[in-house]
């Protein structure tokens, strides 16, 4: 769920915003690197930008009548490293404000920080942990995407709790009940996400071998 404009209070969006921008940042210098050390990986980058853009964009009803969506971040992850995701994430959720009415501007930090910043970051080290241990490319994948999106709206519910404590339970109490409303919703979408993006990987294996060889991807150990 991308927290939708003006529903934060103004310290938590600015907070958010501080919070998430110099991440931002620095994820856009290491998109450049990445770039300029491997330029054939260039259409593989913007795949996995679009591949964010088309999966997010993609709201469906949840049980209380608000919206959930996967993410489609845990494959630029999985290719590139965490680091790429933070300002793909905030060019795909700049889009979707302006153009879908899908968050918002005084949320856009808030909304980075959860799906371009947490989701990636969980999905990488998850995939790493697979990999490293023996696991195989299309487990490690399915878990990566899997608990990136599941990471994602648990961040965004506690970013809820912060700023709308229950008055019987607080941050706490909020905050569990904003897990239990989009759980219903996400624990299916994050596995349907997982299972599509094993799809992709393996499409990219087959008609992107020599770019995935690269980044090290169809390696026994996980991009350092």
């Amino acid at each position: 769920m991308h927290i939708m404009e003006g529903f934060l209070p103004a310290a938590h969006a600015i907070g958010w915003t501080v919070a998430s921008a110099p991440i931002v940042a620095y994820s856009a210098w290491r998109v450049k690197k990445v770039v300029d050390e491997n330029p054939s990986t260039k259409l593989l980058l913007a795949s996995s930008g679009a591949f964010a853009f088309v999966l997010s964009a993609l709201k469906l009803p949840s049980v209380t009548g608000s919206c959930s969506h996967p993410t489609g971040t845990g494959l630029g992850a999985v290719l590139f490293g965490p680091w790429v995701m933070p300002v793909m994430g905030t060019i795909v959720l700049l889009f979707q404000a302006l153009l879908l009415a899908h968050g918002g501007i005084t949320t856009l930090g808030a909304n980075v920080f959860s799906m371009g910043i947490v989701g990636p970051f969980v999905s990488y080290f998850l995939y790493r942990a697979v990999r490293s241990s023996g696991g195989s490319l299309q487990l490690a994948v399915f878990l990566a995407a899997a608990f990136g999106d599941m990471a994602t709206y648990c961040t965004t519910s506690v970013q809820l709790a912060l700023a709308f404590p229950d008055p019987a339970g607080g941050v706490l109490g909020s905050a569990a009940k904003f897990l239990g409303i989009f759980a219903m919703t996400q624990v299916p979408l994050a596995i349907a996400e997982g299972l599509l993006t094993v799809i992709v990987m393996n499409i990219l294996t087959r008609y992107s071998e020599s770019e995935l060889r690269s980044l090290n991807i169809l390696d026994r150990g996980a991009r350092a």
